[in-house]
């Protein structure tokens, strides 16, 4: 008989195993590797300087707009389809492999590529996989615990997922990833396992790295975690898409989970905005190394995990919907400074050459991103199990996988389109700042009790 305390270890293990997708691939590694291996790419086709950091910038965010669209259609469909059939583990199971083999095949990305395609395309495989996993883990929660505890359930899974993250990226940066200009780890030693620094193999090991830590630490998952059995149900795809019509119909009815749907739409899509481009920017913008980006990574993740933990005894305490607010007033100022922030300067104020001012406000941008990021999520998570039941958990948190990603097209194409527009990768991040502040105004009207259908 499994414990209830080891079925919630064991569903803390998901967001321990996967992670490193985030951290190490989408930001701090793979990120700006990619950024790297794009400039010289379009940099070779007769680019400028400036013209290649563009689109190096356009080009990832064009990946991650086709992406978002591939999620936003599948997560309400297939969470449907799994409420009608009661079968959640299976869909586990299966976008696990896709995590595994996106991830692993990200190790053929050599520093001159022919083609960008491929390296987005098995990246996306990846992203797919994880994120359609997490809808079906995230709706197992109504059966972990009561509603008072499910606040301080969630801000701690992020928060032990954040630091696996840390521990992945410190072991990436001490034994794997190479600086492109020294060829040496932080440790100052060459890669691991006699990788090739020319070749930049110890930072592409990222990808098999990403790919056998989840396989490793999905184990305790797949042990611990037992599905509630449900009354016999047969899978009817008809049915269960029907009901997933309805359910969209009577959002009608239900304004405040309709009203945080839309608002989380805005401020989640900012974020994972924030988050895809936050190693490209340090690449391209501040010129920080594939090293300085992974150290801005281990801040990043540090904060996520100790503010993670803390916000959901704040959340416990004071409710989702405060936490979530205050996460959005900071991340919103930290793009702002962004913005105005460039190597040798601070909104416009030039610093002395040398000066260690911009890194180190950037820096700062790092740790506040990993500790709002860190909270707005689990609160989020929180305030959505709110809005559900057991039974419909997989399609309700289909729907909340929709609104993250239905305008999830939006952010980086207004990021790309500012970009080209301004011929700036720094301000073609501007446009995030409406969007969390777009999401921050709809979230006055969402119940902070939540509401069941």
């Amino acid at each position: 008989m499994i414990s209830a305390r080891k079925r919630i270890w064991g569903w803390y293990f998901f967001d321990w195993a996967s992670q490193p997708y985030n951290t190490l691939l989408l930001t701090f590694i793979f990120g700006p590797y990619f950024a790297e291996v794009a400039r010289a790419h379009f940099a070779a086709g007769g680019a400028d300087t400036e013209a290649a950091k563009a689109l190096s910038q356009a080009y990832w965010t064009s990946g991650l707009t086709i992406t978002g669209i591939l999620i936003a259609i599948l997560s309400p469909v297939l969470g449907a389809i799994s409420d009608g059939a009661g079968r959640r583990m299976l869909w586990i199971w299966l976008f696990s492999g896709l995590y595994v083999l996106g991830s692993f095949m990200l190790w053929w990305t050599l520093p001159v590529m022919p083609t960008l395609f491929w390296p987005v395309f098995w990246f996306a495989i990846g992203f797919v996989g994880m994120e359609l996993a997490t809808t079906f883990t995230n709706a197992l929660m109504p059966d972990l615990t009561g509603a008072e505890e499910m606040g301080k359930i969630s801000g701690s899974g992020f928060a032990f997922g954040y630091a696996g993250g840390v521990l992945a990226l410190v072991v990436m940066l001490l034994f794997l990833a190479e600086s492109g200009d020294t060829g040496k780890t932080l440790t100052g030693l060459s890669p691991a396992f006699g990788l090739d620094p020319a070749m930049r193999e110890g930072t592409r090991a990222v990808g098999p790295f990403t790919a056998i830590w989840f396989a490793v630490f999905m184990v305790p998952f797949f042990l611990w975690v037992r599905e509630p059995k449900r009354s016999g149900r047969r899978l009817s795809v008809g049915q269960s898409l029907g009901q997933l019509v309805q359910a969209v119909r009577d959002l009608v009815h239900r304004r405040s989970l309709a009203t945080f749907l839309v608002s989380s739409m805005f401020y989640r899509d900012s974020l994972n905005a924030v988050y895809g481009l936050g190693g490209a920017y340090a690449s391209n913008v501040m010129g920080w190394s594939v090293t300085q980006s992974g150290i801005f990574g281990i801040l990043a993740a540090i904060t996520a995990a100790g503010f993670s933990w803390a916000g959901g005894r704040m959340d416990a305490r004071f409710g989702p919907k405060v936490v979530i607010s205050w996460s959005i007033l900071a991340l919103t100022a930290v793009v702002a400074v962004m913005v105005g922030l460039t190597p040798e300067s601070v909104f416009g104020i030039a610093m002395a050459e040398g000066s260690a001012l911009p890194d180190a406000v950037f820096y700062l941008c790092g740790a506040v991103i990993g500790a709002a990021g860190g909270t707005v999520q689990a609160a989020s998570r929180t305030l959505m199990v709110y809005h559900v039941t057991a039974e419909t958990a997989a399609s309700g948190f289909g729907l909340y996988g929709l609104s993250g990603k239905a305008t999830a097209f939006l952010a980086p194409a207004m990021v790309t389109a500012a970009t080209y527009a301004s011929g700036s990768a720094r301000i073609g991040i501007s446009p995030l700042i409406a969007l969390f502040l777009v999401g921050l105004i709809l979230l006055l009207w969402v119940n902070p009790k939540g509401e069941k259908p």
